[in-house]
C-alpha cells in the first residue's frame, strides 16, 4: 500500500505532469493507488496524493473502479450541484464544495489508448475532485471562505489536542 500525502504536503499544491511512457510500472502504480483507496475507504485517488507527480487518478462508483490517465475535463453540465466532500489526504475535514452534476472526462487508459467517460453525480463529482488534485487544486480552495477557516481552525485545534 502507498503512503497518503497529508495537507501541508508540497506535493498536492503541485500540478502534476502528463503521462508519456506507458509501461509495466504505470500499471503497477494503478493497481497500487486502487488498493491504497479502497483499504482507505476512499472512492478516488489522484497520483499526487500518493507522491508522483503523474496525471493519473483511480475512482470507484457502483463497484467499479476506474484508471484515468492524463484526464481532462471536456464538458461540464450548467445544472451544479452543491454536495459535503471529503479528502484522503486531509482526514477529519469535510466542506461543502459547488461542482457540476454532469461531466464528459477524456483520457487514456493504461495502453494509452482514447478513453471517454460521461459521468453523473456521484462519479461526476468524483472524478472533478481527483482532477482537481491532479491540478494542485484542494477541496479547501473550492469551497466558501467561512467553511475554509473554520476547516483549518478545526485541523489546528486537532494538531494542537495531539501534541498534548
Amino acid at each position: 500500500m502507498l503512503e497518503i500525502r497529508k495537507f501541508g504536503d508540497p506535493v498536492l499544491k503541485s500540478r502534476a505532469t502528463p503521462v508519456k511512457k506507458f509501461d509495466e510500472s504505470l500499471a503497477r502504480l494503478a493497481g497500487e493507488m486502487i488498493e491504497t483507496m479502497h483499504a482507505n475507504e476512499g472512492v478516488g485517488l489522484a497520483a499526487n496524493q500518493v507522491g508522483y507527480l503523474k496525471r493519473i487518478l483511480v475512482a470507484t462508483a457502483d463497484d467499479k473502479d476506474y484508471v484515468l490517465v492524463n484526464p481532462e475535463i471536456r464538458e461540464r453540465s450548467s445544472e451544479v450541484v452543491t454536495s459535503t466532500e471529503g479528502c484522503l489526504s486531509i482526514p477529519h475535514v469535510q466542506v461543502d464544495v459547488e461542482r457540476a452534476r454532469r461531466v464528459v472526462v477524456s483520457g487514456q487508459d493504461l495502453e494509452g489508448n482514447p478513453v471517454e467517460i460521461e459521468a453523473e453525480e456521484p462519479l461526476a463529482i468524483i472524478l472533478q475532485h481527483e482532477i482537481d488534485h491532479l491540478d494542485g487544486i484542494l477541496i479547501l480552495d473550492r469551497t466558501d471562505r467561512e467553511s475554509r477557516k473554520r476547516a483549518l481552525r478545526e485541523m489546528r485545534e486537532r494538531t494542537l489536542a495531539g501534541r498534548q
